[in-house]
């Protein structure tokens, strides 16, 4: 395992080392899951319910992990919450959970079992990657034990355990060789906040991998500085994802992070259709090996791709891309006078209408300008498109800042719908050409097409920021979109819930009491 205090230069003198002799492709698996949940209740299940309630599914995730070793897969990926879901207190979750072991410890729970105190489902996936010669990804709770009568003003939670998202990884003598927290939680109240980001790696013949979970990929840490100072070459990513339309699907936005960031992504997701879940797959750098989309039924899948162990992308190099270079250079379009305010989710982006079959528009909100030159090949009667422009703090919690610049199919022909979800088109484009001023250089370019579907190998963007369509014209689009993540405007708050109000006043207490004591030092 990798932290955040090992020096760069020597992650990077590694890669150079572990790379010869190494494979130049490998077959990957990932597994959507359809999660057998436990019944709710208000007071906590025995251990041994709980545990059969794992069993089971670990049962379904043993009959895809066989049938993708004897595919020829190295490495599996199952999601987050895929061995009992998400709907727990901190209290209702404790039966669910094992003491996980630092991987320095070097332990193979298939072999001794006992070794770190009650740890059946560790030992059973153990056993699986051994039995199977393959690495396992699973995502379980870790519960870490605290002293909370030591301090009064202790951290630790009254129950006396710190309660952490977990991912682990067994390599295929089924040793444990990775283990990471997840940090940045999303309504998890059964669960903690890691003291700090956890930047995981570890290394294998076929490449560098690195781990982090759902959210996180929202983050520069740790999901940027993996890549950026620690090199890795594929992201193993579980994850318990609900679709929001038209921006944040997880096919479309899994994909145009793997683009955006130069890497391999093995992203799967858990299947639940009643909450939006679904949307699996394993993403390249030039675009989707294999996805998954399903909201019809309630089966999982299991997805095998060949993908080369270290991908290059002309997108991760940090001066093949400037963001804003076409969009800054040029005149801008006339900005059309019909521009309106509509929201996508929480957000209130700024939007002008494709009136014509073709054309040049500009739409801006703040410093952040967006443009489009657009042809269709035929403009269908029934179907209404805009250009949208968004710069600012996201959603209700507005702490991250996003810069987003986007052509998408209103949901009918009143513009009042403009941003609400919308699943099928009927006109294609047969040109498109969007940019933006945008302030980062972390963008992601998404394409998404009718019913949810991705359109890989039918767009690229260019060295000057400009995300344009290839190989003739498109299928019938849902949204053309540049979603740029500017990390160091994000507001700034305390994971564990401390509040800046509280910030504050410590700082102007402590202020006070440096006065105090320089006037003391005076007289």
């Amino acid at each position: 395992m990798v932290t955040s205090s090992f020096p760069t230069s020597v992650a990077v003198f590694a890669l150079i080392t572990l790379q010869v002799g190494t494979q130049d492709s490998f077959k990957a698996a990932v597994y959507e899951h359809a999660v057998i949940l436990p019944n709710k209740t208000e007071t906590p299940v025995s251990q041994e319910d709980a545990l059969n309630l794992m069993n089971k599914n670990i049962d379904i995730l043993e009959r895809a992990i066989k049938q993708a070793a004897e595919q020829g897969a190295r490495i599996i990926v199952t999601p987050e919450d895929a061995l009992y879901g998400w709907e727990f207190t901190r209290e209702t979750v404790f039966p669910y959970l094992e003491d996980i072991p630092d991987p320095q410890v070097n332990w193979i729970p298939c072999q001794d079992s006992h070794r770190f105190g009650h740890t059946p489902v560790q030992a059973r996936l153990s056993c699986l990657a051994k039995n199977n010669s393959i690495y396992v990804l699973a995502n379980l709770g870790d519960k870490k034990p605290c002293n909370w009568t030591k301090s009064r003003h202790s951290t630790c939670p009254p129950n006396g355990y710190f309660q952490y998202n977990t991912n682990v990884v067994y390599n295929p003598e089924g040793k444990l060789v990775a283990r990471y927290h997840k940090y940045h939680l999303y309504s998890e109240p059964q669960f903690d906040v890691p003291e700090k980001p956890e930047l995981v790696t570890f290394n294998t013949t076929f490449g560098r991998f690195g781990i982090f979970t759902c959210f996180d990929i929202f983050f520069y840490d740790p999901a940027v500085t993996l890549v950026k100072n620690f090199h890795v070459d594929t992201i193993l990513f579980p994850t318990a994802w609900k679709n929001v339309l038209p921006l944040l699907t997880a096919i479309e936005f899994h994909s145009a992070w793997a683009m955006g960031m130069g890497v391999n992504l093995l992203a799967a997701n858990t299947h639940r259709v009643s909450l939006n879940m679904t949307g699996s797959g394993i993403y390249a750098p030039n675009g989707s090996e294999v996805y998954h989309y399903d909201m019809k039924t309630e089966l999982g899948k299991l997805l095998l791709s060949e993908v080369d162990s270290h991908p290059v992308s002309p997108l991760a190099h940090p001066t093949a891309v400037n963001w804003s270079a076409y969009a800054t250079t040029i005149k801008p379009f006339p900005v059309q006078k019909s521009t309106f305010t509509g929201f996508i989710s929480w957000d209130e982006f700024n939007f002008t209408e494709l009136f014509e079959n073709a054309g040049n528009l500009t739409v801006c909100q703040k410093e952040l300008c967006c443009h489009l030159s657009y042809r269709m090949l035929q403009k269908e009667e029934n179907e209404v498109y805009v250009l949208g422009a968004f710069t600012g703090l996201h959603g209700r919690r507005r702490r991250e800042y996003w810069q987003v610049c986007t052509m998408l199919k209103c949901k009918t022909t009143n513009l009042t719908t403009c941003g609400q979800p919308v699943e099928t088109a009927s006109t294609r484009f047969e040109m498109f050409s969007l940019s933006g001023t945008f302030g980062t250089k972390y963008v992601f370019p998404e394409v998404l097409l009718t019913e949810i579907h991705l359109s890989p190998g039918k767009f690229e963007v260019l060295k000057d920021g400009r995300l344009v369509n290839k190989n003739g014209s498109s299928g019938p689009i849902l949204t053309v979109s540049l979603f740029g993540r500017w990390y160091i405007k994000d507001s700034f708050h305390s994971s564990s819930g401390t509040s800046n109000s509280a910030i504050t006043y410590l700082l102007i207490f402590i202020l006070l009491m440096i006065i105090a004591l320089q006037n003391i030092v005076l007289v």
